[in-house]
């Protein structure tokens, strides 16, 4: 397993060990011990997963308070592009994103720590989206922030015009009228 720093400190983008031969090929898509020997102490308690069509964007979501939640995604079947921004309000790096193209045949993954606003595009016919949490989810915790905020300028590499959201993130505030995270 590789890990690799991004431009915001504690989010990363691992790159698993694939072993290919005639058959197809193996990896380990989570060993945490390996994680805690590479310095990324999680304990994931849940796994999530999702199917969605070309154009989709899912996000950006979080979760506030004792709720909050680090996760470790990848793409199944498929292409996304994934997003993370950082909203720790103390951050130097707050409003600022990182992205990343996540498929089935690059298999690399993004673990996003607590205190970063989650969102993907499907950039394929469709993807099947795979997450694990460290934290349960908790509904009167959940917060979201519009995908098109121009103060953040996310191009998520699909027509904005084209996006299919659900009707809560059509409804989510701009970064700048979040008052508490």
């Amino acid at each position: 397993m590789k890990v690799y720093n991004t431009s915001i400190k504690d989010l990363y983008i691992i790159e698993p060990q694939i072993f290919r031969d005639s058959r197809g090929y193996f990896f380990e898509s989570y060993n945490q011990a390996k994680f805690t020997e590479a310095g990324l102490n999680y304990n994931f308690i849940q796994d999530n997963q999702s199917c969605s069509k070309y154009g989709t964007v899912r996000g950006l979501h979080f979760q506030k308070g004792e709720f909050a939640q680090a996760k470790l995604v990848r793409v199944l079947e498929g292409k996304v592009l994934d997003v993370a921004v950082d909203i720790r309000p103390d951050s130097p790096t707050f409003g600022k994103f990182e992205s990343v193209e996540l498929s089935a045949e690059n298999n690399l993954q993004f673990l996003i720590p607590r205190g970063f606003a989650h969102g993907f595009s499907v950039l394929s016919p469709t993807a099947v989206f795979c997450y694990k949490c460290d934290n349960v989810y908790n509904k009167a915790s959940e917060g979201g922030i519009r995908f098109d905020d121009p103060d953040i300028g996310i191009d998520w590499k699909i027509n904005p015009q084209d996006a299919i959201l659900s009707d809560k993130d059509k409804a989510n505030p701009f970064l700048k009228e979040i008052k508490c995270f």
